[in-house]
């Protein structure tokens, strides 16, 4: 018996590699599933901290997949338990491999038209009714961790050590990781050795991959500024300090934040996203409340960003004559902040080897660093203690991205009511990668 065992043994130690063929094959027999999936995500999506559905669906398929899984892993600040998913597989010793996806909607009513199309609605953070839509493709990435779950479990023969698979909610509101972080994440189920993890992209075709080295994503702060004045009467506007003339002065005077105080060859960004006043066109209001998003790549340009949004605000507010006591609020929201995603570069290398070996050199991209924030970094912990890789998965029917740019234009991007993946290839696609990857970075 024991001769068998170690027959056995150096069977699955030296089996022969799986070619991106015979994968490809295994995924084509389970598309049709993953389709229909995909489908029911889209058309039943949940916003941020409210993923019940989605995350009992993930959780089910990896429990069927042959995982152990733990659900409702997550803590927000307020005591509340997230809905995140944990799933472990173990196979032998290797290293530990975490690849995580995001399960959470967005407040978007969909407009594509679609058999499958979202009418789902539910109120936001604000208490208002939306529409809910995957906007951001959440359910291509669902569906990818199903399918790659699957073909990994079917295929552990090639691959040695620790699979952890983490269904995480709440990105788009920028808590979700940090929640299951601070639920004790790595203690309670392991810290990986790596982490890795793919993005649909709108300006990529379905069958296509891109990665970029180092930095990736910008770092996010958000940013809570109160203007305080002095309210009144419209018609006495001398006897008041109005502070709606101060709030255009700053949106206009933060502006140069980026254009004068920043170095340009290090980009950034300043958004005012809300603004809210006054009650009645003839009252001049008490103060102004505006919700500020800001992005860069280095701690340094964030850091000047901060200082150059407290400045200009003090300086508006000197500027009208405002009492000390009435200056103005500006608080930073720690919570609701990100750092920049930064790829590993060695491991980036790694991940381009394992992506061309399964799709082919002229499918495989160069990504650019972009301006959007995302929280998948954080789960490489301070100071990129764990490396960490986030590639880019084309979801653009390819024929629909031809014609848009032959017009100058793009197709439906991320986050609008229009954007509309090309399941069955960005399905295949995102599985057959992310499955390669994982199995070239899980050997001894």
């Amino acid at each position: 018996m024991k001769i068998l065992t170690c027959l056995c043994s150096l069977a699955c130690l030296y089996a022969p590699p799986l070619r991106a063929a015979d994968l490809g094959a295994l995924i084509d027999r389970d598309l049709e599933a993953l389709v229909a999936t995909y489908q029911g995500l889209h058309a039943h999506p949940e916003l941020s901290m409210h993923e019940e559905r989605t995350a009992a669906l993930l959780a089910g398929e990896l429990r069927k997949a042959g995982y152990t899984v733990t659900e409702r892993v997550g803590r927000y600040p307020d005591g509340s338990q997230g809905y995140g998913v944990v799933a472990r597989l173990e196979n032998g010793s290797g290293p530990t491999l975490a690849i995580r996806a995001d399960l959470d909607a967005l407040p978007v009513t969909e407009e594509t038209g679609l058999a499958y199309a979202s009418h789902e609605r539910a109120k936001n953070l604000a208490g208002q009714e939306v529409g809910v839509m995957h906007a951001c493709g959440h359910d291509v990435h669902v569906t990818t961790l199903i399918g790659t779950a699957r073909a990994l479990a079917a295929t552990r023969a090639q691959w040695h050590g620790t699979l952890l698979l983490i269904g995480q909610p709440a990105e788009e509101t920028a808590n979700g990781a940090r929640a299951m972080l601070a639920d004790r994440l790595y203690e309670r189920f392991g810290r990986p050795d790596l982490v890795i993890g793919l993005h649909d992209s709108a300006t990529r075709a379905a069958g296509t991959v891109s990665v970029a080295s180092g930095a990736t994503a910008a770092g996010m702060t958000a940013i809570d500024v109160t203007l305080r004045g002095i309210g009144g009467h419209g018609a006495e506007p001398h006897n008041g300090k109005d502070p709606v003339v101060m709030a255009g002065e700053f949106i206009v005077q933060l502006q140069t934040i980026v254009s004068r105080q920043e170095n340009p060859r290090d980009p950034a960004v300043v958004t005012v996203g809300t603004l809210h006043g006054g009650t009645k066109r003839n009252i001049i209001p008490d103060e102004v409340r505006l919700e500020l998003s800001t992005r860069a790549f280095s701690e340094r340009a964030i850091g000047i960003i901060v200082e150059g949004v407290r400045r200009a605000a003090a300086g508006v507010a000197l500027s009208a004559g405002v009492p000390e006591d009435r200056a103005p609020i500006v608080t930073v929201l720690a919570y609701e902040s990100l750092p920049p995603t930064y790829n590993d570069p060695a491991l980036t290398a790694r991940v381009r080897s394992a992506l061309v070996g399964a799709l082919g050199e002229a499918k495989v991209f160069d990504e650019e660093p972009a301006m959007f924030s995302e929280d998948f970094g954080l789960f490489g912990l301070e100071g990129h203690a764990i490396p960490t890789v986030l590639f880019f998965l084309g979801a653009v029917d390819p024929q629909q991205l031809a014609a848009a740019r032959a017009a100058g234009g793009r197709s439906p991007g991320l986050h609008t009511s229009r954007f509309q993946p090309l399941p069955a290839p960005t399905l295949r696609t995102g599985v057959l990668a992310m499955t390669s990857v994982a199995t070239a970075l899980l050997q001894r």
